[in-house]
Parts: structure tokens; sequence; C-alpha cells
């Protein structure tokens, strides 16, 4: 494929229009307030999540829609697009069963980290929170927890798309950028889901238990040690995969999604001219 100006067409990250970034920031709100409300409930409300998991999945399926069909209307997309991003959703979801978990070693992120780069913020949110859907029906691991992957997986997956210099940095340098974020977001992933299992996990320890109705100050400063003590070994293994696998098969892999993302002609525009004009003799 060409430009204007002769030259082969860079593949460029879809772009967010005004409807997808509120269709987005709708969703990202939810989601924030999904998490972080047990935090702020009093002592007698009950258990923290133990009704909300099927209210944020019922609402979480709609929005994902509204992601990509705004994603969609604003960039001119077709349905090459939503195909790409099927098939990148189902190698995620069956890359995960290979790590099974284990250590904290699950190789479907730096696929994210990488796609996320790639197809952009919107097409990425979409992305992480479909393909840990669909790894949740391969492996059997669907259960309240699930919503909440969708969305910490969706977040993971935009954030690679919000990276600087997607048309300016390459090589070496945009490697790094990646395997730096890869390693933080890897972190990040486990924290945040960990203060959804945290506020339901009974027998914890004092110091280090989630008390409804305490100050906030206090209730943190128990999570922090709950990630310490019970996380961070996993965590640490998740991230340190996701930087190797960046660094080692990232190129080919960027390289090979960047030409399929030329091929399927995103963010093209059609244009149409009329029949020459035929000089008169």
């Amino acid at each position: 494929m060409r430009d204007r100006l002769g030259g082969r067409t860079a593949a460029r990250p879809v772009r967010l229009g005004p409807r997808a970034i509120t269709a987005l920031a709708l969703i990202s709100a939810i989601g924030v307030v999904a998490f972080g409300w047990p935090l702020l409930a009093d002592a007698d409300s009950g258990l923290a999540h133990s009704q909300d998991a099927p209210w944020l999945f019922a609402a979480l399926l709609p929005l994902l829609v509204g992601v990509v069909v705004a994603t969609i209307a604003d960039s001119g997309l077709d349905a090459k697009a939503v195909a790409m991003l099927g098939v990148l959703a189902a190698v995620g979801a069956a890359l995960r069963p290979l790590g099974a978990g284990t250590a904290g070693l699950e190789p479907m992120f730096f696929l994210m980290v990488l796609s996320g780069r790639v197809l952009g913020p919107g097409f990425g949110f979409v992305l992480g929170s479909v393909t840990m859907f669909a790894s949740a029906l391969l492996t059997g691991g669907v259960g309240p927890w699930m919503p909440f992957q969708m969305l910490s997986m969706g977040w993971f997956t935009m954030g690679a798309g919000l990276l600087p210099g997607p048309d300016r940095l390459r090589g070496r340098g945009e490697l790094l950028m990646l395997a730096v974020y890869g390693c933080v977001a890897a972190l990040a992933y486990g924290t945040v889901m960990n203060l959804y299992g945290w506020t339901i996990v009974p027998g914890l320890g004092s110091g280090i238990a989630f008390h409804p109705g305490d100050p906030l100050s206090q209730n943190l400063v128990r999570f922090l040690a709950y990630c310490l003590a019970t996380s961070l070994g996993w965590d640490l293994g998740r991230a340190l995969l996701t930087v190797v696998l960046v660094l080692t098969v990232g190129p080919v892999l960027l390289k090979a999604l960047r030409r399929a993302t030329r091929r399927a002609a995103f963010e093209a525009q059609v244009t149409f001219e009329g029949p020459e004009e035929v000089p008169k003799a």
C-alpha cells in the first residue's frame, strides 16, 4: 500500500475518536468504582464484592461492544479489523494455559503488550478484555473474579497503546520501552487484582486483613503488607517473563503485527478519482 507521496504506508495504531474516548472513559470509571468501593464502605455493608460481580459483568459487555463500534465509526475500519482482533484474542487465550499461572509465568502478557502497541489504546482495551474472557472459558476459570480480570487486562493492554512515539520510535529503543512498561504493568496488574481478592479472603492475620469501615490510610497499609506477603513472588515471575519475551520475541512479532495491520488497511482512506479528461485535438 502507498501513501499520497508514493511511499509505503506505515502501520499506525488505530486512532481514538471522541466517541471511543467517551466509551473508554465511562468503562474505566465504572471499573475504578468496582475495584475501589470496598475501601470506602461502612463496616455494616457486608462482605465486599459479594454481590457486585454479575452487575459489573452485565455492564462490561455492552460497553466493550460500544468501544468497538465507536472506534470503527470514528476510524472508518471494516470487518478486517474486527477479524484481526478476534485472531489475536484467540492466540492470547491459547497462550494463557501454557504457563497455567505457575510461579506467575503467564506468556499471554507479552502478546498483549505488543498488540496494544500496534493496535492502539481503544482496540487494545477490547483485545485485553476479550482475551481474558475467552481464556476463562477455555480454562474453566469462570467466576466472580472474571469481570475484574477483564478490566485489569483491558487497562494493561490499553496502556501499551498509550505509550509515546508510535510513529517515530522503532528498534531497540522501542523494545526497551515496551519491556519496561511490561514489567511495571505486570506488577500493577497483580496489585489491582489483589485489591479485589484481598477484600473477600477470610482468615487473614490482623496485620494484613481488610477491615471494612476503617480509615483508608490504615487499610492501604494493610493492603501493601498483604501484597508483599502473598503475591509479590508471583507478580515478579510474570513481570520477568514478560520482559524476556518482549526483548527476545518482540522484534519479530512487532514486524509481523505491523505487516498484518498494513494489509488490513487500517486507517487507509479510500478515494475515488474521476475519469481523466481527454485533450481536444
